[in-house]
């Protein structure tokens, strides 16, 4: 497990007062927590509120959306060197469901990577299909999603693997079986774009993952971490994911 990540978007959820009594919460039970990179990503309002009680842990923080321009007249945007200036570590992009609610692109998000790059920040790239479907048209359409990082620095790049089928509430996480042939159909694809460096790009997974379902997950090929959404709005359950390890399914 050494060097995986396990982390969690709140997306619009926690005040900034909620945000802190959170953090106040999970710290004493992720204290033991060293093999493992941790991260949370708040709302923009609670990001204050975090680096407060998070800053001298050993658990990073950042923000779930960019503007790629780097100031301007842009009403209610954010910008990279705003989120740097709060300690920000990792920016999630790319999400299925900014793409949706606001029609944002892989152009975008190639413009948002530069931007967190520039600034020393890990740009954190969603990607996955909508549908279910053979592995074949699934990374047809993830392979368009990662040309978008073809001139990225990958020593500051995560991929996320969320397929949009397994978001929301309702939804399962994806077979562990599956989730690890796309992170290797995933890895395959780094190594055979010759841009950018040849830094391994850590590929973690999102999408309804819970504590039943994580140790599977883990234990897939090509699985460097987890990206957990609403079980992880409780600090006791995203600090019990924080500490499984890897089991086969099969076991």
């Amino acid at each position: 497990m050494a060097d995986r990540f396990i982390g969690t978007s709140w997306k619009m959820n926690l005040t900034s007062t909620q945000a802190a009594e959170y953090c106040g919460r999970l710290l004493p039970l992720v204290e033991d927590v060293t093999d493992r990179r941790l991260f949370v990503l708040p709302p923009f309002t609670a990001i204050w509120a975090v680096r407060q009680k998070l800053a001298g842990t050993q658990i990073a923080w950042g923000a779930q959306h960019v503007h790629p321009e780097e100031s301007g007249a842009h009403t209610g945007d954010v910008s990279a060197p705003m989120l740097a200036d709060l300690g920000c570590s990792y920016v999630e992009v790319g999400h299925s469901e900014r793409r949706r609610d606001y029609g944002e692109t892989d152009a975008l998000v190639t413009a948002q990577v530069a931007a967190i790059q520039r600034h020393g920040m890990t740009a954190m790239v969603c990607v996955g299909e909508r549908e279910r479907a053979e592995i074949g048209p699934v990374m047809e359409g993830i392979g368009r999603q990662l040309s978008a990082l073809s001139g990225a620095d990958r020593s500051r790049l995560i991929v996320a693997y969320e397929p949009v089928w397994a978001i929301g509430a309702g939804a399962r996480a994806a077979d562990p079986e599956w989730i690890g042939w796309v992170h290797q159909a995933i890895e395959a694809w780094f190594r055979s774009s010759r841009a950018g460096s040849e830094a391994d790009v850590p590929i973690i997974y999102g999408g309804s993952v819970d504590g039943a379902s994580a140790p599977a997950i883990l234990a897939q090929p090509g699985v460097s971490g987890l990206f957990v959404g609403r079980s992880a709005l409780d600090p006791e359950e995203f600090a019990r994911i924080a500490h499984l390890n890897p089991v086969s399914a099969g076991r």
